[in-house]
């Protein structure tokens, strides 16, 4: 049988969710799954509280504990199209969009591991929004926008307007795939979650900003 919470149990994890949702919003994903986790504890039969711990789980990349938070969350979903849509991030085969995203892009000599990064996007995205609805009536739309977004992650410079044609893909609707994938998963160029070149440049980056740190450390010590 079910674990029904204490009234005081059930005000708490509520607590604890909303501020989980804040340090969700700013990336502090460590303090975030600890509030998704201790809320889930206090009220095991609240669905929302293991998928939002599942969203900050997808975030950190540790895709097994998602996994586990998901199948906690279908447990107790009772919305038959929320629960088919993430029933189906447990299968291994791959969904409309990702069929035809492999398709156009092993077909234009992508490499397997850009393929795979678009692939990954489209995962994280669709346990990142939560219970917002997602229109698949048009996978084609949806497979141009992760392989344009991909390519635009790692300077591969090829126009929408092809990208459009080889998906026939609406183009407006492309776009607005394309910036809701961007605000969603907050992508930045050169991310580290997709990019797949060599050497990233945001390394470079990173050492430059250390330099300069240490420079003025140095700089304002007395000597």
């Amino acid at each position: 049988m079910p674990e029904y919470p204490s009234d005081s149990n059930k005000m708490r994890a509520q607590s604890l969710n909303r501020t989980g949702l804040e340090h969700y919003e700013h990336w502090e994903l460590d303090s975030a799954i600890t509030l998704f986790r201790e809320a889930s504890r206090l009220d095991k039969t609240n669905p929302d509280y293991y998928l939002n711990l599942a969203r900050a789980y997808v975030r950190t990349g540790d895709y097994e504990h998602m996994l586990q938070a998901l199948g906690n969350y279908l447990r107790y979903e009772k919305d038959p199209d929320l629960t088919d849509r993430f029933q189906a991030l447990f299968s291994n085969a791959l969904d409309a969009v990702e069929t035809r995203l492999t398709e156009v892009m092993t077909r234009h000599k992508v490499s397997l591991e850009i393929i795979g990064a678009a692939i990954q996007m489209w995962v994280e995205y669709r346990v990142s929004i939560g219970k917002q609805s997602l229109d698949l009536s048009r996978p084609e739309d949806w497979a141009a926008a992760l392989d344009y977004t991909v390519r635009k992650v790692n300077f591969i410079e090829t126009p929408l307007e092809e990208l459009v044609k080889w998906y026939r893909a609406d183009e407006y609707a492309v776009r607005l795939h394309h910036q809701d994938l961007v605000t969603t998963l907050d992508i930045m160029p050169c991310d580290y979650r997709y990019f797949r070149g060599d050497e990233n440049p945001l390394d470079k980056l990173v050492e430059a900003a250390l330099m300069l740190e240490e420079l003025e450390k140095r700089f304002h010590t007395a000597s």
